[in-house]
């Protein structure tokens, strides 16, 4: 080879790897398209936009763990806050359009987990848990606190308050809520719209009826009666239950450790900690896996520039933000929010 034809070589050579990789491609797409980083097939293709939310300088993302959206479409993102951040805030608030809008919630520094909200009476509130303090608590849109609950003495299964570590909460039609104690004890719990302890209605276990690690959960009202659905997340499922926690059944087609679950009409939404997001359709039959990871190196402490393009590493919980794209946060020390944009 005469050295102008290496020097081509190389050149091509080096273009071709520094190219980001494309998966999930669909048949027919134009030029143009193969040109972004496109996962998805048939009527569920999306464009791929790794750290779409960055915070400013002064604040490092840890484990970035919720996502909620507000009325006026700001996002809210739930992180534990990583090494070397000046300040310790835990919810960064963005507008629909990705810009950093503020941050608060140095309270729940190394602990913020889960992030719902809710409109009540015409307002809208946040609910928070908390894995490092134990506490499931409720604030409004700027951060101001309306109360905060430790374990439910009162139901007899927490002695001195150990084994309880709540991780998300779903709400109920009535105005009450149900918590998941799934980093601690596995129970589900039922709660009064302020934070009263009211009953625990599902218990630990691998029968149908219990839950092992039931890490994220939604009411679901997609039917003639709205049903809890819960990420059973130990026991590599989704699991159905009535509102008083009697079981319905199983989905377990594509499941292997779902963390959350979130609605879109017919649709839902499973970001599963095992590398990958998938949506089922009314029949909770799988009908796209998106930026599926499985298969590559362990990479949850690893430096960003070894993250994959096109492939998730630890999805913790994503959202439609919009009724069209999704937003997903991954449980990584360094944090990543990642876009998928519909195409």
């Amino acid at each position: 080879m005469n050295p102008m034809s290496r020097r081509s070589f190389l050149k091509a050579a080096a273009a071709t790897a520094a190219a980001p990789a494309l998966s999930g491609l669909v048949a027919g797409q134009d030029t143009s398209m193969q040109k972004r980083l496109v996962v998805g097939s048939g009527d569920h293709v999306y464009e791929v936009h790794h750290d779409w939310l960055t915070p400013p300088d002064n604040i490092k993302w840890g484990d970035t763990h919720g996502i909620a959206t507000d009325s006026h479409h700001r996002i809210y993102i739930a992180h534990t806050v990583g090494s070397g951040s000046v300040k310790p805030d835990s919810i960064c608030v963005f507008d629909e359009k990705g810009k950093f809008v503020k941050s608060w919630g140095s309270q729940f520094a190394g602990g913020a987990h889960g992030l719902d909200l809710r409109k009540e009476h015409g307002h809208e509130f946040l609910y928070h848990c908390d894995v490092n303090r134990n506490v499931i608590a409720k604030s409004d849109l700027d951060g101001n606190m309306l109360w905060e609950k430790g374990a439910p003495i009162e139901s007899g299964l927490y002695p001195e308050g150990n084994g309880w570590k709540p991780t998300n909460v779903a709400f109920l039609p009535d105005g009450e809520m149900f918590v998941a104690d799934g980093y601690g004890s596995s129970y589900i719990h039922r709660y009064s719209a302020d934070g009263v302890w009211k009953a625990m209605v599902i218990g630990p276990g691998s029968d149908a009826g219990k839950v092992r690690e039931p890490h994220g959960l939604w009411v679901d009202h997609r039917g003639h009666q709205p049903k809890l659905v819960v990420c059973d997340r130990a026991n590599h499922r989704l699991q159905e239950f009535t509102l008083d926690g009697k079981h319905l059944g199983f989905v377990s087609e594509g499941m292997r450790r779902p963390c959350h679950v979130h609605y879109n009409h017919d649709l839902a939404l499973v970001p599963d900690l095992d590398s990958v997001v998938n949506i089922l359709d009314r029949n909770n039959k799988v009908v796209a896996s998106l930026c599926d990871g499985a298969g590559e190196p362990e990479l949850r402490g690893a430096p960003r520039d070894r993250f994959v393009p096109g492939k998730f590493v630890h999805p913790h919980a994503a959202a439609w933000i919009n009724g069209r794209d999704i937003l997903v946060v991954e449980w990584v020390p360094i944090g990543r929010v990642t876009l998928l944009k519909k195409v």
